[in-house]
């Protein structure tokens, strides 16, 4: 069964939010490699806060990451709804290749490796 292990949340200010869910929710931080965006988990789910640098675009959700034994078996159920199949994304995150959107228009990316929750030392 697919399984959501992964909320984003684009903001103004990451590190300041990041704060907020360290100190009211425990969440940990994991290690970021040097990416602009600041992971945390829970040790189930993780929450990327990544900054907001479109002019106009509010903030809040940008795409919640499932992972899925088989992406294929998603795609066909997505063509049944009458929308169009996951595709690559592009950029430098391997464990999300792929993104689609639910009817309403909301992103999800599909991982069929999971995202990792290596906590920060």
């Amino acid at each position: 069964m697919p399984r959501i292990q992964q909320i984003s949340i684009i903001t103004l200010d990451p590190e300041r939010l990041a704060r907020f869910y360290e100190e009211v929710f425990e969440m940990k931080r994991v290690d970021n490699k040097g990416a602009e965006a600041i992971y945390l988990t829970d040790g189930h789910l993780n929450l990327t806060l990544v900054p907001n640098r479109a002019e106009g675009k509010p903030s809040g959700l940008n795409h919640i990451g499932f992972t899925v034994e088989d992406e294929d078996a998603i795609a066909g159920r997505m063509e049944a709804w009458g929308l169009a199949r996951p595709k690559g994304k592009g950029g430098k995150r391997p464990t999300s290749k792929n993104r689609g959107t639910d009817p309403d228009g909301n992103n999800f990316n599909l991982s069929d490796t999971g995202y990792e929750m290596t906590v920060a030392e």
